[in-house]
């Protein structure tokens, strides 16, 4: 992709940076660090994915951890894979056992929503068939900082303060005790500048390290899971971690504008951003005012996650096939449904998650689209004493309609918000991409991806210019520097506009091009965290 290296249109913009050797980009400066190290003791940009990620368990524990999720698009050798490393529910959950308890709906907290963690086997898997290095190596940078401690970044001492605050109002059982004095040793959120330390992460990763993750899923760990599970009435067993494996999978993809755009398929959402771009490159958007383009955009958008909402889930229960959602037949029919007013399609209400998401690149073409969470910040609130493992809480997102595509069942992967996504041109890798956040993700992709392809904005200007999320029916949040005569177009063709000062709701996103011609990587990263890229 060849790209304006000077486009810098939007406020406090940062320009976009520039390497040969290699490159890593994420949401913390430590993290992006430990990633680099690995790259120049020789490393490819596997092996800074896995030591990146690794430390951002450790470094934004707000946003993911080691008893999360992570999904994957590697290019290798110039061939793109994608790793499916998201657990599943426990076999001894059910509806009925739900209903008897009586809920209405999967609970945010505690044991019930927590699913099986792929994180660590997501690390041993890509180690196993990519890395250079050893896998001790990698988690090297993380057990440091677990164990020595790091300062508080600012994006992340408010965010961990929102969620102590949270934690205290509604985490009040005994079985959230742990959560507290790991992430709370004070009885307060760290805060912004303190150092904070967890010899339990350290020890835990240590382990991991030197295990190749299996003591996770078949070992000392998955002892300590069970039993605590059991002792607190949970229904996460041993049985359900041992027979627990990541799963290979075919990236999916539309072509938009003489770029394939890839994601992972279901149970993933990647799926809604390739809608929406089917939908989108049937329209001449140069022929468009920019307040056409921003409409046609969000209802788009809005007809794609109709389709998502109703149809992922398990990829192996998916009523319907992928080649159908994403013919131009279809595309066509649902094209024909954006008029000039705002619709209100059918789907659920998207929220805001936590999550983290990293790129990385070598000199050798090597390429990392990674990501990685917890969900809606520390996720169930769950902590394994002694093993600073806080558990996800991806069980949330399960329906407890029995007709619906994403209805809790045993042993079944939940529909899942975070993505990675990929770029590549005439089967020649371009470069990964993501924007993490919830249900911001698939609204992020498009966006930035526009940018990049119909607007010739560099990777960096793609990632400051103003956001919009759609939140439900007709409603629409803006930026603060979203253009006003836009905000108030838009209003006047039937959508429901507000105005956010919370950076968090618009997502966070990395981005990493290889400009062939002129032999280097362009970078660019998130100005609404404390985002950083490690050069080389």
């Amino acid at each position: 992709m060849k790209v304006n290296l000077l486009n810098y249109p939007y406020p406090s913009q940062r320009m976009v940076m520039l390497s040969q050797n290699g490159m890593v980009a994420t949401s913390q400066p430590l993290a992006a660090q430990s990633g680099l190290k690995m790259l120049q003791k020789g490393g490819n940009a596997i092996d800074a994915a896995v030591a990146t990620a690794a430390s951002l368990t450790v470094l934004e524990p707000t946003s993911n951890g080691i008893g999360g999720d992570a999904f994957a698009l590697i290019c290798f050798n110039n061939k793109l894979s994608g790793l499916n490393a998201s657990g599943y529910s426990p076999a001894m959950i059910t509806i009925e056992k739900m209903r008897e308890q009586g809920y209405q709906e999967m609970p945010a907290l505690g044991w019930l929503p927590v699913t099986v963690p792929g994180a660590p086997a997501a690390w041993a898997e890509l180690a196993r068939k990519y890395c250079l290095l050893p896998f001790k190596t990698l988690l090297e940078p993380a057990i440091e900082y677990a164990a020595k401690g790091y300062p508080v970044s600012p994006t992340l001492g408010m965010s961990w303060k929102v969620a102590f605050d949270k934690y205290r109002k509604k985490a009040t059982r005994e079985e959230f005790k742990e959560w507290f004095k790991v992430f709370a040793p004070y009885g307060r959120a760290p805060e912004i500048g303190e150092s904070w330390s967890s010899p339990d992460h350290a020890e835990t990763l240590q382990i991991i390290a030197e295990t190749d993750a299996r003591s996770f899923y078949r070992g000392k760990l998955a002892e300590l899971i069970d039993h605590y599970a059991q002792k607190q009435n949970g229904l996460l067993r041993g049985d359900d971690l041992v027979k627990y494996s990541t799963e290979w999978v075919a990236p999916i993809s539309v072509n938009y504008r003489g770029y394939d755009i890839w994601e992972l398929p279901p149970n993933g959402q990647g799926l809604i951003t390739l809608l929406a771009l089917n939908i989108m490159k049937g329209f001449n958007l140069k022929a468009k005012e920019q307040v056409e383009t921003y409409h046609t955009q969000i209802e788009a958008l809005k007809l794609a996650f109709a389709d998502g909402k109703k149809y992922i889930t398990d990829q192996n229960k998916m009523s319907i096939q992928l080649s159908e959602l994403l013919s131009e037949k279809y595309a066509k029919r649902r094209r024909g449904l954006i008029g000039e007013r705002a619709a209100i399609p059918k789907p659920g209400k998207p929220g805001v998650g936590g999550t983290v998401y990293l790129a990385t690149a070598d000199r050798d073409g090597n390429m990392v689209s990674y990501i990685q969470s917890n969900y809606m910040g520390f996720g169930s609130g769950i902590v394994v004493p002694g093993t600073g493992i806080a558990l996800q809480n991806r069980g949330h997102s399960f329906s407890l309609e029995q007709n619906e595509a994403n209805c809790l069942e045993p042993r079944k992967r939940p529909y899942h918000t975070i993505i990675p996504g990929f770029i590549t041109k005439d089967n020649q890798p371009v470069g990964p991409f993501g924007v993490m956040g919830g249900f911001m993700q698939p609204q992020g992709h498009l966006q930035v991806l526009m940018n990049m392809i119909d607007f010739n904005l560099n990777p960096q200007a793609a990632l400051d210019a103003p956001r919009w999320f759609w939140k439900d029916q007709q409603e629409i949040v803006v930026e603060d520097h979203f253009p006003t005569f836009i905000a108030r177009a838009l209003s006047r063709k039937g959508h429901k506009v507000t105005i956010s000062l919370n950076p968090a709701i618009f997502g966070r996103g990395q981005i990493i091009l290889r400009d062939n011609e002129r032999g280097i990587l362009l970078g660019g990263t998130e100005k609404r965290t404390d985002s950083a890229i490690a050069v080389w």
